[in-house]
């Protein structure tokens, strides 16, 4: 599936009002050959007089991310620059920002980038962070006599000029045709998009496949099992329910989500966020 235009909701992100309110974010689609294998890119610029913690409840999927940040008083165009291949987060992600930065990150589908990287299952990425040169050790470094694959990415203040630069580095890297791959991504959205897919039978059901063979899938293309795939979008509908309706039946909320009952979600949100539903509801905070 490809989209028209990248989606505008913030799910996954925990207050989206406060991080928006210091950053610039955009997101912007990719080259129409990529976007089967892309949610979209992501683009963050901030200059910041004071620190700032954004916390994210990850989504199912690989990043790629390029950044640069300059402490405060240092000129934009100093400071540190990394790119990296950013496997699934199983946890609550959290990172200061302070000074001045900016991100260029590339957001795969579930089960979007082995095509990209198919010497590895997705898996190996899960839970972690590597260099980029880790996974595509053809990639040119700053440190590289030739150009800068992240100078080439980060430099640019127009947003075309940064896409332009993405899309250039993937279609150099693939994607390979995969068609177990194809799959995985179908199934993730199938999950997404259908709420009576609840269970992880009925997902195998669905797909044609053995649990035991879904779970293989899952493993080598997505990074994760599909129950928890399941239960990560489960939270991010009750996170931005959270954050955006006045008031909420929990009760309701749960049994739409598949919930045996209101206590259950609740602790899975206070598991994953750090603080119950309803405290985050009167006013988004983290631990």
């Amino acid at each position: 599936m490809s989209a028209s235009a990248p989606r505008r909701d913030t799910r996954g992100i925990v207050d989206p009002a406060g991080l928006l309110s210091r950053v610039r974010f955009r997101r912007h689609l990719p080259a129409p050959e990529l976007r089967p294998y892309l949610e979209h890119y992501w683009l963050i610029d901030w200059e910041l007089p004071e620190p700032y913690a954004s916390h994210v409840v990850p989504h199912p999927s690989v990043n790629v991310v390029f950044q640069r940040y300059c402490p405060p008083g240092a000129p934009p165009d100093g400071g540190t620059t990394s790119a990296e291949v950013s496997g699934i987060g199983l946890g609550l992600f959290a990172h200061e920002l302070t000074g001045t930065g900016r991100v260029c990150g590339i957001q795969f589908r579930p089960g979007g980038f082995r095509p990209f990287a198919p010497a590895w299952p997705v898996s190996a990425w899960t839970g972690r962070s590597v260099p980029l040169t880790g996974v595509f050790p053809d990639t040119y470094t700053d440190a590289d006599t030739g150009p800068g694959r992240s100078a080439a990415v980060l430099s640019p203040d127009e947003d075309h000029a940064r896409v332009a630069a993405l899309d250039a580095f993937l279609l150099a890297h693939g994607p390979a045709p995969d068609p177990a791959a194809d799959l995985a991504v179908e199934l993730v959205e199938l999950v997404r998009s259908d709420r009576t897919v609840r269970r992880t039978s009925r997902l195998a059901t669905a797909s044609g496949l053995s649990p035991r063979s879904l779970q293989r899938l899952f493993a080598s293309r997505v990074g994760v099992g599909p129950k928890w795939v399941i239960l990560r979008y489960r939270i991010h509908e009750a996170l931005e329910r959270a954050g955006t309706a006045s008031t909420l039946d929990w009760a309701a909320l749960a049994a739409e989500l598949g919930y045996s009952d209101q206590a259950h979600l609740v602790r899975d949100f206070t598991a994953t966020i750090g603080v119950p539903p309803t405290a985050y509801a009167r006013g988004p905070s983290v631990p």
